[in-house]
């Protein structure tokens, strides 16, 4: 039985783009597998968005992601921070408790900071 995995999603809209380097998707990818690296979380695997809009959440990557989450194939999930999930504050605490350790969410999150 392969082990679950550590999700690391990283999003840029096109509107984010024009803000500059902080949030690029290289930025996000080398923090995000620099913290889970430290953190001692394996089985990596990135889902990415790139030029997607955070107002909807039929994107690709996220869309791929909550299949794994529906599957009990995740652990964790890291994101830089919760506007990479989407603007809809809201729906994102909604699919927070989907996930299976709030917990774990949360503390990879603050870390992040």
């Amino acid at each position: 039985m392969e082990a679950k995995i550590t999700a690391l999603y990283c999003r840029l809209s096109r509107d984010d783009a024009l803000q500059g380097e902080s949030n690029s998707i290289s930025n996000q990818r080398e923090l995000l597998a620099r913290h889970a690296r430290e953190a001692g979380l394996r089985n990596t695997r990135f889902f990415i968005d790139d030029g997607h809009s955070g107002v909807t959440f039929d994107r690709p990557g996220w869309q791929e992601l909550m299949r794994e989450v529906d599957d009990d194939n995740v652990a964790a999930v890291l994101v830089k921070d919760m506007s990479r999930v989407g603007r809809d504050y809201l729906r994102v605490g909604l699919y927070m408790e989907q996930f299976t350790d709030q917990r774990q969410w949360a503390a990879h999150r603050r870390a992040l900071r």
